[in-house]
């Protein structure tokens, strides 16, 4: 017996000879640092490329879209951007009749992003009267909208567009917010080149009512506005989270 227990104690110090020591904190500390670094890398590789994160900072596309939704926008098909730059290459996908995009606005791409829904498509003819959109002669029936549609008047107009009735050119898209007396769409400035389209939301991961300051620029406004939700999780507005497009 005591032979056995000799051998156990003998093994049982042999395997504790062969385990490796552990690491220095400093170390794991590095290398943890190191593995989180390439983490995050690749995610702003991918935010950049395939899709985009977005917050809605106006009432344009109310009810469907509200001040504080927060997006994800796929880039997928639409455009492909270079990560850390301002550089983006459009590629194969069109957007359909009453899709919500997201774009740079032509009449001025130093502006944030617009987040709008398409209403013609190139080489339709649109107009505005009687309280409706007309394509190419026929009222477009729509049941996403507020406010009244109205065209707006010839002193509201910006750059050189003329005005309606319009006809989309090649490779243009004429485009249009939901809440339509809250708007500023093609009705005032004309259509949106397919080029400056970067992609299309397709899913809400955030909903928070807060001031508009939050989403306007505003960095302090914005870390009251997340603190606050963290605080009273009631201004969070749950029954809109994980919507999808």
């Amino acid at each position: 017996m005591k032979a056995d227990v000799s051998d156990v104690t003998k093994e049982k110090k042999k395997k504790e000879a062969l385990k490796e020591p552990k690491a220095p904190m400093s170390s794991r500390v590095k290398s943890e640092i190191i593995a989180w670094f390439w983490v995050i890398l690749a995610f702003m590789l991918i935010n950049g490329t395939l899709g985009q994160a977005r917050v809605i900072p106006s009432g344009s596309m109310e009810n469907t879209l509200l001040i504080g939704d927060h997006l994800i926008m796929s880039r997928i098909g639409y455009d492909a951007g270079i990560p850390f730059t301002n550089w983006h290459v459009p590629l194969w996908r069109n957007p359909h009749r009453q899709q919500i995009i997201i774009f740079k606005p032509p009449y001025d791409t130093s502006l944030p992003d617009y987040v709008k829904r398409v209403i013609a498509l190139p080489g339709e003819t649109v107009d505005v009267h009687d309280g409706a959109v007309w394509i190419n002669g026929k009222k477009l029936q729509e049941d996403y909208t507020i406010g009244h549609t109205e065209p707006p008047s010839k002193s509201s107009l910006i750059g050189n567009f003329p005005g309606l009735p319009y006809t989309v050119p090649d490779n243009c898209y004429f485009v249009m917010g939901d809440n339509r007396e809250n708007s500023l769409d093609s009705r005032y400035w004309g259509c949106v080149p397919r080029n400056d389209i970067l992609g299309t939301p397709v899913i809400i991961y955030m909903s928070l009512d807060a001031p508009k300051d939050a989403w306007n620029g505003d960095i302090g406004a914005r870390f009251l506005a997340y603190a606050n939700a963290l605080i009273h999780p009631g201004t969070v507005r749950w029954r809109r989270l994980f919507h999808v497009f």
